[in-house]
């Protein structure tokens, strides 16, 4: 008996199904929750500042302070949320809960140091895009899309991660190129910049969206999908150990570590993901 295909895939997606085909298996297709860590909530806190700060406020308004107010009323959100409870960050935890702020607050700084925000002309922030590329769903959330004075379209991704190695850093801009498909897929217009914001350096990487670039991304993600067919039809997705296991939510179901694939379906286990910091991929 298959496994269901997944519907869609992202550039999230690709990128897991490369690291290790299992924990594909258990987000994509089995579904299951991936439990919130300090570092995706963080990222999540960061992302909502700055979409926040561009989306409620023109040029001319988006000042250090104003950032920093949408910072705060972001994490007013989170509070609310019960999340931080949920991190072992409850109101009891004061001196924990100030540092994990503060380093949120850093890396709005940082960003602040990569770029001026008034100088920005934004066409849309959290936009998400699907499209059918031959016949494969194609869909991705673009952190920022903005319009550059000569009217060309720049995609712009934020990172709350380590800034990659140099030989890493080909892998990372494949998933802003992504975005680049889908706004010529969509918009009918290719932009003339992809750019990587890894904040708490602060480094912009950026690159070119080219025809061989796009070219190249359409193969490797068909090869991708194949891949994925084929796995399902077997039911075959094999765990692949990696320095990434140590930050992974499903470490207690894979069977490289005594867990068993069987118990996806009483998910989630009492064990969840340890602290190591996350590599540059986050």
């Amino acid at each position: 008996m298959s496994l269901p295909l997944p519907r869609s895939l992202s550039p999230s997606k690709v990128s897991t199904f490369r690291d290790c085909a299992l924990a594909f298996r258990f987000s994509a297709i089995d579904r299951l929750e991936e439990p919130p860590s300090p570092h995706t909530t963080k990222g999540t806190l960061v992302h909502r500042a700055l979409e926040r700060l561009f989306w409620h406020h023109e040029p001319g308004d988006r000042s250090p302070e104003t950032a920093r107010a949408e910072l705060a009323v972001a994490w007013g959100e989170l509070e609310e949320s019960g999340e931080l409870e949920t991190l072992g960050l409850g109101v009891d935890h004061a001196e924990e809960r100030a540092a994990f702020r503060a380093d949120a607050a850093a890396l709005v700084d940082g960003y602040l140091r990569l770029e001026d925000p008034d100088r920005v002309t934004v066409l849309g922030v959290e936009l998400t895009l699907e499209a059918d590329v031959g016949g494969l769903l194609l869909r991705g959330i673009i952190d920022r899309l903005d319009l550059t004075d000569g009217g060309e379209l720049v995609v712009v991704d934020y990172k709350t991660g380590r800034v990659p190695a140099e030989h890493q850093e080909h892998q990372r801009l494949g998933g802003v190129q992504f975005y680049a498909l889908l706004c010529e897929q969509v918009l009918g217009r290719r932009p003339a910049k992809v750019r990587l914001l890894y904040l708490r350096q602060p480094v912009c990487i950026e690159a070119d969206p080219s025809d061989q670039a796009l070219r190249g991304l359409r193969q490797r993600t068909s090869a991708v999908w194949s891949a994925i067919e084929r796995a399902c039809a077997t039911e075959d997705f094999r765990p692949k150990p990696s320095a990434l296991c140590s930050w992974c939510a499903y470490k207690a179901l894979c069977p490289a570590f005594g867990g068993d694939p069987a118990l996806a379906s009483a998910w989630p286990l009492e064990s969840g993901p340890d602290e190591t910091p996350l590599p540059a991929a986050v």
